[in-house]
């Protein structure tokens, strides 16, 4: 099949569009109704489902940690739970990011380069302002830093909690992934909406983006500190 040049297509059609001044909404509308009007199918992979922890293999987890008695893992595995961060973001958390007023950390620059704030629950709140205390103490910048007052890396936050999976006989591997998604994944059999989990998660739905930037961030909190309640840790 001999086809015209995608660059030289591209300049054709737009001969054909100038004057509508189009932008990108439309363009993309226009190109909508153009598969449609040719019968083109829109290849899509479906994904696959994150592999999560069950709730009892979370709480032989956790049980392993607790029993551990490392102040430090245990604050940045419940962090990493509570809120749901992703591990690159958890590295980067500050001390000044933490609002111990309205329970929630400001991400900074996450996925996307957007910031955000991300929740905690209350019965938390004591444990982590004596780390954030003795942080301040010690002169660290960061909310987690090693022993060498050096910030915490991807691989080593990955390293610690598979310390714990192994110690507590799970034949899983435990990541920051799987703990973000076991978060999310809980909430929602909990009976939030997506867009109430959305403004803390990061992500965009491209599908729900409208309806989440209308909503308030203080309901999404409301929902989420009644739910987190529930929690198996």
């Amino acid at each position: 099949m001999n086809r015209t040049n995608p660059q030289k297509k591209a300049k054709e059609l737009a001969r054909l569009l100038r004057n509508e001044r189009p932008d990108y909404h439309y363009l993309k509308a226009v190109f909508r109704h153009l598969r449609t009007e040719l019968n083109v199918q829109v290849d899509s992979k479906t994904k696959s489902l994150p592999e999560i922890p069950t709730e009892e293999e979370l709480k032989r987890y956790y049980e392993t940690v607790w029993t551990g008695r490392n102040t430090q893992d245990l604050v940045i595995i419940k962090t990493l739970l509570y809120t749901g961060a992703r591990v690159s973001e958890l590295v980067n958390m500050k001390l000044a990011d933490v609002d111990f007023r309205r329970c929630q950390i400001r991400i900074e620059a996450g996925k996307g380069g957007k910031d955000r704030m991300v929740p905690f629950p209350e019965s938390f709140k004591e444990v982590l302002s004596i780390h954030v205390k003795d942080m301040k103490v010690s002169g660290a910048t960061y909310l987690f830093e090693s022993s060498w007052k050096k910030q915490y890396t991807d691989r080593g936050i990955r390293k610690i909690l598979q310390k714990y999976a192994t110690a507590a006989g799970l034949e899983k591997t435990m990541s920051p992934h799987k703990l973000r998604h076991f978060l999310f994944t809980w909430l929602k059999k909990q009976g939030l909406d997506d867009a109430l989990i959305q403004p803390y998660s990061g992500h965009a739905s491209r599908q729900s983006l409208e309806i989440y930037s209308r909503l308030s961030l203080a309901v999404a909190q409301e929902e989420y500190d009644q739910a987190i309640k529930k929690f198996p840790v």
